[in-house]
């Protein structure tokens, strides 16, 4: 996890301009969302395909599926509240990290990092989004917007230090 710049956010997960995630991926499976209620089969699916792939040397799953699932979760819940359409979810794998990539179709509404408010129900999907990802960002191709969230594989040998 990154070092919370002033006012706790992620210093790398400055959302207020566009980037693209990590090149050098390879698409592990991808799923349409049409509404919340489809989530569940989301998380179970992302379990699922998770726990038979293949880590590379020295890397350990450990929780990787958890944090996937929970970050895979906020940020469909966000597209499908603000993007009015149906969204995609793909799971994509670099040599130590996944990369989740959700895209919906409002390229007006931009995703931007806001502090907790009491005041209000929700709005905390991005941000619960940093606390689980090495790196969070968006950007806008052919129409279509992607929030993506990179997760990394930990070293075995870092396990339980």
């Amino acid at each position: 996890m990154h070092d919370p710049a002033p006012g706790g956010h992620p210093a790398a997960m400055d959302l207020d301009h566009s980037s693209y995630p990590p090149h050098h991926t390879s698409l592990v499976q991808e799923w349409t969302i049409n509404s919340v209620s489809e989530l569940y089969q989301l998380r179970t699916a992302l379990f699922i395909t998770m726990a038979g792939l293949r880590m590379p040397e020295g890397g350990a799953l450990d929780a990787v599926p958890d944090k996937i699932a929970v970050v895979a979760t906020e940020l469909a819940t966000n597209a499908l509240t603000h993007g009015g359409s149906q969204t995609r979810v793909s799971l994509r794998r670099a040599e130590r990290a996944f990369i989740l990539d959700v895209t919906d179709q409002l390229t007006s509404s931009l995703p931007h990092l806001k502090p907790p408010d009491a005041s209000r129900a929700g709005g905390l999907g991005l941000l619960i989004a940093t606390r689980f990802s090495r790196s969070l960002g968006w950007y806008i191709e052919n129409h279509t917007k992607h929030v993506w969230a990179e997760v990394a594989i930990p070293d075995w040998n870092a396990q339980g230090t």
